[in-house]
C-alpha cells in the first residue's frame, strides 16, 4: 500500500474541485473590458462588457461560463457589416443575444437561447456586434430593438470614413 502525505491528498483534493472551474477562469483572461452605453427610450445604461474582437477570442466567446453577471455583458466585434451567425456551443448559461448595425441601433434580439445549442443564431439583417446578456437582461433593462448602442469609443471599431 501506498502512503500519501496529508498534505499531497488536500492538494490533490483541491485540484479534483477546482478542475471544474478551470475553463471559466481561462475563459475571462485575454478579454479587454469596456464600457458602452445601451440609450433605450425611457434610460441610459451603462454596462460593463468584455470585447470579442479577434477570430479566437469571438470562438471562444462565454464558452464554460456559469454565471453572468446582471450589468455585465461580452460585445462579439466585427470588422464590417453583414450577415452574422452565432451558437451556443459549450456555453452552460442561457443569454439574451442583441444583434447591433453599422447605425448602432439593436436590429434583433434572441432572447433566452438554450444552453449548448449548436443551431445557428442568426442576426437576419447585416449587423456589425452582438452584444450577449444573461437571459432576461434585454426584457428586465427595457432594452428594445431600435435601442442606441453606443461603443464608437472601444479603439478600432470601426473604420475611420473613406475621404471622397
Amino acid at each position: 500500500m501506498i502512503r500519501v502525505p496529508q498534505a499531497l491528498r488536500i492538494v490533490s483534493l483541491v485540484l479534483v474541485l477546482a478542475a471544474p472551474a478551470l475553463p471559466a477562469v481561462a475563459q475571462t483572461a485575454g478579454f479587454p473590458r469596456a464600457e458602452l452605453v445601451v440609450e433605450t427610450r425611457t434610460d441610459e445604461l451603462r454596462l460593463t462588457v468584455e470585447v470579442a474582437r479577434t477570430p479566437a477570442q469571438r470562438a471562444q466567446g462565454l464558452m464554460f461560463r456559469t454565471r453572468l453577471d446582471p450589468q455585465s455583458g461580452m460585445l462579439f466585434l466585427f470588422g464590417s457589416e453583414g450577415e452574422v451567425g452565432m451558437w451556443m456551443k459549450n456555453t452552460l448559461i442561457s443569454l439574451d443575444m442583441l444583434f447591433i448595425g453599422d447605425d448602432e441601433r439593436v436590429k434583433r434580439i434572441v432572447r433566452r437561447t438554450t444552453p449548448l445549442s449548436e443551431k445557428t443564431i442568426g442576426s437576419g439583417e447585416p449587423a456589425i456586434a452582438v452584444l450577449e446578456l444573461a437571459a432576461g437582461s434585454a426584457a428586465r433593462l427595457g432594452i428594445r430593438v431600435g435601442d442606441r448602442v453606443r461603443f464608437r469609443d472601444l479603439a478600432g471599431v470601426r473604420k475611420p470614413p473613406e475621404a471622397n
